[in-house]
């Protein structure tokens, strides 16, 4: 029984251990960007460079409609194409409400002459005592409640994103990724989501509030974001315990 528990203990601390061995006394390792779907769509056969067909005059001109040309449209397109997401979210909600609500009654049912019923009844009453009300109910309730919600929001990112499948419909799929490390912290940015061709800019920029189903996730990994991160067991606990 207590190499069962010692046993237990040891899956335990090497379950907590796996989630920092790549940066334990180093700082933290590069995702590799040939396991990306960006590296897929980019290494996909035919897809780096859509030949046009160029009348004769436009071979020679700087002004042809082509895509090569220097005046020519070159917004992403197609698969394995990169466009730059910009992020740039300042938002501010506060929400304010207040209740209130008051109640009061009386009720009073009394009999003084029912056929002299009260007054053969006062005299078995003790002294003091009287028939002439014989209910009287008063009630009084009150409620309030008062609730406030304030948030405030602010992010400039840029990013890099690659078209990983055009829908049959026309429209976009992007990925894009970002990892930035200083000293023994890195810094990750992850952008998904669907665009329309018609929706990027002449820069070949889209914004994030034109992009369907966005997913975006701005975190990090390393020795500042472990200290701020609560133990495993403390995780557990939290979880388990009722109070």
């Amino acid at each position: 029984m207590h190499q069962t528990k010692l046993i237990l203990c040891g899956v335990a601390v090497a379950i907590s251990a796996c989630g920092r061995s790549d940066h334990l006394g180093k700082a933290p390792s590069f995702s590799e960007p040939v396991e990306s779907a960006e590296h897929s769509a980019m290494v996909s056969p035919g897809l780096p460079i859509r030949i046009e067909k160029q009348r004769p005059v436009d071979q020679a001109s700087l002004w042809s409609g082509t895509r090569q040309s220097l005046l020519g449209d070159r917004r992403a397109i197609q698969r394995g194409d990169i466009m730059t997401v910009v992020i740039e979210i300042d938002e501010r909600a506060e929400i304010s409400n207040a209740t209130s609500r008051s109640r009061s009654g009386t009720e009073n049912l009394g009999i003084p002459q029912l056929a002299g019923l009260p007054q053969r009844l006062d005299g078995e009453l003790p002294e003091g005592a009287s028939s002439s009300e014989l209910v009287s109910v008063n009630s009084n309730s009150s409620s309030s409640g008062d609730g406030s919600v304030k948030r405030n929001e602010k992010l400039t990112l840029r990013v890099a994103a690659t078209i990983v499948d055009v829908l049959p419909n026309g429209v976009l799929s992007i990925s894009g990724s970002q990892e930035l490390r200083v000293n023994f912290e890195l810094r990750e940015l992850l952008v998904t989501g669907y665009v329309r061709p018609e929706d990027i800019s002449r820069q070949n920029e889209i914004t994030y509030d034109k992009i369907a189903s966005a997913r975006v996730s701005y975190g990090g990994r390393g020795q500042i974001t472990d200290v701020q991160q609560a133990r495993i067991g403390q995780q557990v606990l939290d979880a388990v315990l009722p109070f």
